[in-house]
């Protein structure tokens, strides 16, 4: 099994769309797809897990343009589809059996889709959708996720900010992803003096969790500009205190690096002031959840968003950051490119397939170079397509991209 493992010195590579433009000549390209190029000489295995709402539509069009794009680096998949989330629940009764846990941990890289939808909204809290999702992680011993943001320059007028605040927007959230509040104990319903019923969790965490994930965090930035932010909450919570202090030791490990710190408030405010003050960002794990969804924002749909989550070995977890999107499920209005991106992370991330992720990213932007919007990025003057047909141009790109017989 390849281990798609987090190589601290070598694995975290500049964003995928830096340096990444789309060629001039496949901008009206329409080429059908044909055949891998080449005799296959590596095999994988990758555990799709399709889960929720829209999941399986996204799901679907990723694992074709993975396909294609790795068969013509010679690189085969054998695919496996689990159950997870509220159809794990469906056909389980559980949000994450121990049999997709199992294959899970047994393949090289997983790829997941969405989870949650309405229908599950008020069960018990061992039985909601999510609950599966922070199971995976821990099972999988995910502890770094790398969520990149950028602007690409044929979306800069989809933000919501100002074009001139928008464009050349390029960073990296570095989140913690199996620590802190959503893991810490003790948590849970109680009783309080006054004999009110209380809700309670724990933001807790230990040196080596801290540690860890700076150190991504410190190697992240290396590659890029060499400028980390930590944000925390240090004027008010301990844990944050604790996390600020162990951020500033390793930053002695990494003098090539320029480490500031800042407050949550005020890196939220800041994202959407002036965004490109920021190239890396650390943070923990609620931190993380909600600073980059407020990034994904910028670049104008969350449906664009990626995000790979990596441990110190074994398989990687790659998945959108966008929610099951159960309102619009079925009805092929899905945008898939934040799941073809995430797929284009595996090849990268997971099994160091750099040459295939570099045709997925370049077969994105190229398409989108063509005019091709879903709904949730289209401006008038490009063509509106639904989520199939979006994967199938995006397929025409991947194959466009094939030298021609000499």
């Amino acid at each position: 099994m390849a281990m798609a493992s987090l190589q601290l010195n070598n694995a975290i590579a500049k964003p995928f769309f830096m340096g990444m433009r789309p060629s001039s000549s496949n901008k009206n390209s329409v080429g059908r797809i044909r055949c891998a190029a080449t005799t296959p000489s590596k095999r994988y295995t990758i555990t799709l897990l399709p889960g929720d709402g829209i999941g399986p539509e996204v799901i679907s069009v990723a694992t074709n343009v993975l396909k294609l794009a790795a068969s013509l680096e010679g690189i085969e998949f054998d695919f496996q589809e689990m159950p997870v989330g509220g159809a794990a629940l469906d056909s389980t009764g559980l949000p994450l059996p121990a049999e997709t846990l199992s294959a899970a941990k047994q393949s090289d890289a997983v790829l997941l889709g969405a989870i949650g939808g309405y229908k599950w909204d008020k069960n018990e809290k061992h039985l909601k959708p999510e609950t599966g999702l922070l199971q995976l992680r821990a099972g999988l011993q995910v502890f770094a996720n790398l969520r990149p943001a950028t602007v690409l320059p044929q979306l800069v007028d989809a933000s919501t900010l100002k074009k001139e605040v928008a464009e050349g927007v390029d960073l990296m959230v570095v989140r913690e992803l199996t620590g802190g509040i959503y893991f810490g104990k003790p948590r849970g319903f109680s009783v309080n003096e006054n004999g009110q019923e209380i809700g309670f969790n724990t933001e807790v965490y230990a040196t080596h969790e801290i540690d860890r994930i700076a150190r991504v965090a410190f190697e992240t930035a290396r590659k890029r500009s060499g400028k980390l932010c930590s944000v925390d909450k240090a004027n008010v919570l301990e844990a944050s205190i604790f996390w600020r202090k162990r951020v500033t030791a390793i930053a002695s490990e990494y003098p090539d690096v320029e480490l500031s710190h800042m407050y949550v408030d005020n890196a939220a405010m800041q994202l959407v002031r002036d965004p490109k003050q920021f190239d890396t960002i650390v943070t923990n794990n609620i931190f993380g959840d909600i600073l980059s969804d407020e990034a994904s924002m910028i670049t104008g749909s969350i449906g664009m968003l990626p995000s790979a989550s990596l441990g110190e070995s074994g398989p990687g977890l790659f998945e959108p950051i966008h929610g099951s999107a159960p309102d619009i499920a079925g009805q092929d209005k899905a945008n898939p490119l934040a799941t073809v991106l995430s797929a284009a992370m595996l090849l990268k991330y997971g099994l160091g397939e750099e040459n295939a992720a570099k045709r997925i990213e370049a077969a994105v932007l190229d398409t989108l170079s063509r005019g091709y919007r879903t709904g949730d990025i289209y401006s008038a003057g490009n063509k509106l397509v639904g989520c199939k047909e979006m994967g199938e141009e995006v397929l025409k790109s991947v194959d466009s991209q094939v030298p021609a017989p000499v």
